[in-house]
């Protein structure tokens, strides 16, 4: 499929911050008041929009997205020794009985689920992906913002920033190298922390309290259809041997007409080879 990346106009926050924060040392300070520009936000530079309705589209890992594959079966997932040892005693009716019906849900997980993706901006400095599967709401807080008291969350602690073309194209600032997050291109790029233990699959393939989670997201066109990529890098000292990348694709829709909230579910792993 040909797409043509919509990164017009990239933007390099801090620079264009920076720009308007700066004034000559010896000029007095302006008060606020009429004709003064806004102060810059992450939501009034933003060089992509990713606001509004979008489905996920599976073409690929269909056995391991759309249903829960056999207890045992890792898929292209590079498990450690102990993260084969943990999915190979994965019992649904425990997390039922543990109450934690959401542990395929959290934020390592949902974005590979089948599921809508309801996205908008809570303020100036918070992106917010809402997802109908599991009624998942995940924040993408721009500046160094801490987490939240309370310990670890399903959705985590997540630190956004806007991507210089540079980054885009593979150049500086992305990472890479055997053992670490891959360099990911993209507009908008996320790193989530302060993660609940729980399934990067539905048939138990762990991911524990010690994983960093790097996402970059990019919108492209394709004639009149609008796609939004997702590339993902996990990474888990503790249950992977390596990075765990996948790339992931929503399509817009025109509205949420066909958002269908539901909770979250165990699904009985598939008969097959354990």
């Amino acid at each position: 499929m040909n797409r043509t990346r919509a990164l017009t106009g990239a933007v390099l926050v801090a620079g264009v911050l920076g720009a308007v924060t700066s004034a000559a040392p010896q000029a007095p300070q302006a008060p606020a008041g009429r004709g003064q520009a806004p102060a810059a936000t992450p939501r009034s530079v933003a060089p992509t929009d990713f606001t509004g309705n979008w489905v996920s589209v599976i073409t690929e890992d269909w056995r391991f997205r759309m249903v829960a594959p056999p207890v045992g079966d890792v898929g292209s997932v590079p498990v450690s020794n102990e993260g084969r040892m943990t999915t190979q005693s994965f019992d649904p009716a425990r997390d039922v009985a543990a109450g934690e019906q959401c542990k395929a849900y959290g934020a390592a997980g949902i974005m590979r689920m089948p599921t809508r993706l309801r996205i908008s901006w809570e303020n100036d400095t918070t992106l917010k992906v809402e997802t109908d599967a599991g009624t998942q709401v995940r924040l993408f807080q721009f500046g160094n913002v801490p987490a939240p008291a309370g310990g670890p969350q399903w959705q985590g602690h997540s630190v956004a920033r806007w991507e210089t073309m540079a980054e885009g194209q593979g150049q500086p600032g992305g990472g890479g190298g055997r053992g670490g997050a891959p360099a990911l291109s993209g507009a908008l790029r996320v790193v989530t922390t302060n993660l609940r233990p729980a399934y990067l699959q539905r048939n138990g393939v762990p991911y524990s309290s010690r994983t960093v989670l790097t996402e970059s997201f990019d919108v492209v066109s394709d004639n009149a259809d609008r796609w939004l990529i997702l590339t993902t890098a996990v990474t888990d000292p503790v249950n992977l041997a390596q990075p765990y990348t996948t790339t992931t694709h929503f399509k817009k829709e025109p509205d949420g007409s066909k958002w269908s909230p539901r909770p979250c579910e165990v699904s009985q792993p598939i008969r097959g080879r354990g």
